[in-house]
């Protein structure tokens, strides 16, 4: 049996999940597309998968590291994904949901061929998890309004140049017309 997962990242309100319809948005204005999508997935019995992040990959950067600790609640999901006992969460601690983590191995489990992304931040999480789903096998889809980054142009060269070459795009409504 094929089945699809709907998954969303989203952690503090400081770094709310996703927005627009393809273009960056404010912090906290796309929250509504990824929980429909999540509710949409849990009502036709599909897993959803929920994914945190409470650290970075430790290697060398030409970038700045932000200084200090990060907020107490940076590891919270959004209360509007409406995290319910049967989603699957996962903590990660890098760019993307699957590298030191058991996602492969528990989407396996659950059959799970294909997967619905969004969150935060397009050009980095969602598009190293899409990167690597695609390179697990999974047939990707991206909801393109169910995510936003911080930088408007990385942001459009992630929908344009590179998810195109990884899965399927659309919007979360084009996604839930496809679900039935």
């Amino acid at each position: 049996m094929s089945e699809s997962a709907a998954t969303a990242g989203a952690t503090a309100p400081a770094s709310d999940a996703p927005g627009g319809s393809g273009a960056p948005a404010a912090p906290g204005s796309g929250r509504p597309f990824g929980a429909r999508l999540a509710a949409a997935f849990r009502a036709r019995g599909l897993p959803v998968v929920l994914v945190n992040v409470t650290g970075g990959a430790p290697g060398r950067t030409e970038s700045a590291r932000p200084a200090g600790d990060p907020p107490a609640d940076w590891a919270e999901l959004v209360p509007e994904l409406g995290r319910q006992p049967g989603d699957l969460t996962v903590t990660k601690r890098t760019w993307g949901a699957f590298h030191g983590t058991d996602l492969d191995r528990e989407l396996r489990r659950r059959g799970v061929t294909q997967l619905v992304l969004g969150g935060i931040a397009t050009s980095i999480g969602v598009e190293s998890t899409a990167r690597a789903a695609y390179e697990h096998g999974y047939h990707v889809t991206l909801a393109t309004d169910a995510m936003t980054d911080l930088d408007a142009e990385a942001h459009r060269n992630s929908l344009e140049r590179i998810f195109p070459r990884l899965g399927e795009t659309g919007t979360t409504e084009e996604v839930l017309t496809l679900l039935g």
